[in-house]
């Protein structure tokens, strides 16, 4: 399998080259798959669907073919994924993928350990040391830092917008020591994310030290963000005949999103053959990829702070990528996007606690929200030829931009799989503000708490990091 420049096609490089580089310094680019891969009809059609892990192994074969022996693959696996991603069905129609099961409990496990695994093995004949470089607007961090730690020839450094995230998420980035350290940096998401790709494209800094990235503009973090897709629609379709008794039913993906890679992971497990109509990207007050797909045009815009701070993102990386994979009339056909405010972040909360009993966190919550309103009648609405004012929160597209999936939604035929990206008791001030219970921290959550603080503040300035940089790495 070959890899492609999202900017320059021509260039194709190896899995090895493009997990080890991260992305291309020459272009700015991302890597991609030349192909995506079909998994095979008797494996996605078995009853009962298969595990996690052999879904995982099935999915990320055809990717690293030639490139790691079988053996050596199933070993990442199994020793990545001790957790699974439960389904959790809340109502006949509306399934949760839990994706808190790791050990930061957030949705960025799954990627961040799986790379963190297949980096060693790429890396163990190399006699300079790998440095990881990685923004994070809340969970990525944690993730890659855990992931990460104590692995011998790589050290990894983490970038967080000061005063941004949950007190919680800081906690758990600001902690680490050994090959991990982290830096609180003054300003956004955006900033810290800059400051990374600037380091990438600097030839000098290049020249100096191994750089790579754990960002999800790292092809091997990205990739196996599939697998849960893939496991997840196979167990909400094996179950759903007897929980709604739909006939035929269309599974659409809703998808809490910021930087993008989530979704774009979801893309390529439907183009793998994963059994999911469409998808909702459903974003907070950073509404830059549904005002894409309502206009037409992408504006990158300065980030926004909101209560789902870890989808605070203005200018997503991987709208590179989903633009490699379709052109805007493609993306319509499979995408609706939809936003939402904060008082309906909370809102969402509290409807859900209250219906179902289950406690979301707010970015899962943006995509409950997104579901009800589709599901009561925000789609009729779209196809009515209704529309919104511009700025309005909710579903943002019109009849000519509709979906392939709407009429069957607007029938009644759809299903909803909500990825649930974080455990709830990260957010517990703001899950007691919408006026749930306090949910229970797990015990790995509540551990990080005991530890020092050990983070570095640092300005959002290239020439204060690229001098720090030179003077740690």
């Amino acid at each position: 399998m070959l890899y492609r420049d999202t900017r320059d096609s021509s260039i194709q490089v190896s899995f090895r080259e493009a997990v080890m580089r991260g992305m291309n310094p020459a272009t700015g680019g991302l890597y991609f798959p030349v192909s995506i891969p079909k998994l095979p009809a008797p494996f996605m059609g078995k009853n009962p669907p298969p595990s996690f892990r052999d879904t995982a192994f099935a999915a990320a074969r055809p990717f690293l073919e030639g490139e790691m022996p079988d053996g050596d693959l199933m070993a990442i696996i199994a020793a990545a994924y001790p957790f699974s991603a439960p389904v959790k069905p809340v109502d006949p129609v509306t399934y949760v993928l839990e994706l808190f099961h790791g050990p930061t409990c957030a949705f960025k496990d799954f990627g961040a350990r799986f790379m963190a695994r297949v980096m060693r093995f790429f890396n163990q004949d190399e006699d300079r040391p790998l440095h990881i470089l990685v923004a994070t607007s809340g969970d990525t961090g944690s993730a890659v830092g855990s992931a990460f730690y104590g692995v011998e020839g790589i050290d990894v450094t983490i970038l967080y917008p000061a005063g941004k995230i949950s007190p919680l998420q800081e906690k758990q980035l600001s902690t680490f020591d050994g090959n991990v350290r982290s830096l609180s940096v003054e300003g956004t998401f955006d900033d810290c994310q800059k400051l990374v790709k600037t380091a990438f494209t600097d030839a000098d800094l290049r020249k100096r030290f191994r750089l790579s990235s754990a960002n999800s503009i790292n092809i091997a973090r990205l990739l196996p963000q599939a697998f849960y897709y893939i496991y997840g629609a196979l167990a909400v379709m094996g179950r759903s005949k007897r929980d709604n008794h739909i006939e035929c039913p269309q599974l659409l993906a809703v998808v809490p999103s910021g930087n993008f890679g989530n979704l774009t992971s979801g893309l390529i497990a439907r183009e793998m053959g994963a059994p999911i109509a469409g998808f909702v990207a459903a974003t907070n007050a950073n509404r830059t990829v549904p005002d894409w797909l309502e206009t037409g045009e992408y504006k990158p815009r300065p980030s926004v702070l909101t209560l789902s701070n870890a989808m605070d993102v203005g200018a997503p990386s991987n709208f590179e990528r989903m633009r490699a994979m379709y052109s805007l009339e493609e993306a319509r056909k499979i995408l609706a996007g939809f936003w939402v405010s904060d008082s309906e972040t909370l809102e969402a909360i509290r409807s859900c606690y209250d219906s179902t009993g289950y406690i979301l966190d707010p970015h899962g919550a943006v995509g409950w929200k997104a579901w009800q309103e589709i599901r009561s009648g925000a789609m009729d609405g779209v196809l009515a030829g209704e529309s919104l004012p511009p700025g309005k929160t909710g579903l943002r597209c019109t009849a000519e931009t509709a979906p392939d999936w709407a009429d069957a939604c607007v029938k009644g035929n759809c299903l909803a799989m909500i990825l649930e990206t974080a455990h709830p008791a990260k957010f517990s001030p703001i899950v007691q503000r919408a006026g749930c219970r306090e949910p229970v921290m797990p015990d790995r959550l509540e551990h990080v708490l005991s530890l020092p603080d050990r983070s570095v503040p640092m300005s959002a300035d290239y020439g204060a990091f690229r001098d720090w940089l030179e003077a740690n790495l």
